[in-house]
């Protein structure tokens, strides 16, 4: 029995526009902070700089995925055929994430290792903001579309 007491597996009602951006971006603050927070970290640690950036993306990405699938885009069904959107999605947000940020530290001719405060936050924050433009509009128009 769900929780509407019918006995079937109703989804929530679609939410429109705004308000998936308005929860989008809520949870992508938090997909941020984990994202920033690994990198930083990593960096702290001197990991080579792509490397961090690759696994504070992974960890991000998937705290992203699951909030947003559970309260950005709940009323999409799910299925292997979404999963496999998500994928191939994040996949190439994957490399343009860490390949901005190579390129922004290169622009600013700071070193992959411990490139300092300012160019590890700026490489991030670029990186950060291409990746998330480009997820919202596949997740909303491709993946998570009814």
């Amino acid at each position: 029995m769900t929780a509407t007491g019918t006995g079937t597996d109703e989804r929530p009602a679609p939410l429109g526009l705004k308000a998936q951006i308005v929860r989008f971006v809520a949870i992508g603050a938090v997909a941020a902070a984990v994202d920033l927070g690994v990198y930083s970290g990593l960096l702290a640690l001197s990991v080579w700089a792509p490397l961090a950036k690759a696994v504070s993306f992974i960890l991000g990405t998937t705290t992203a995925y699951l909030l947003n699938r559970r309260f950005t885009f709940a009323s999409s069904s799910g299925g292997a055929g979404k999963f496999l959107g998500f994928v191939v999605l994040y996949g190439s947000t994957f490399a343009v994430n860490v390949g901005v940020a190579a390129l922004v530290l290169h622009v600013m001719d700071a070193p992959t290792v411990n490139p300092g405060l300012l160019a590890g936050f700026l490489s991030w924050f670029i990186a950060q903001a291409c990746a998330t433009t480009i997820n919202f509009v596949v997740m909303r128009t491709v993946i998570f579309r009814d």
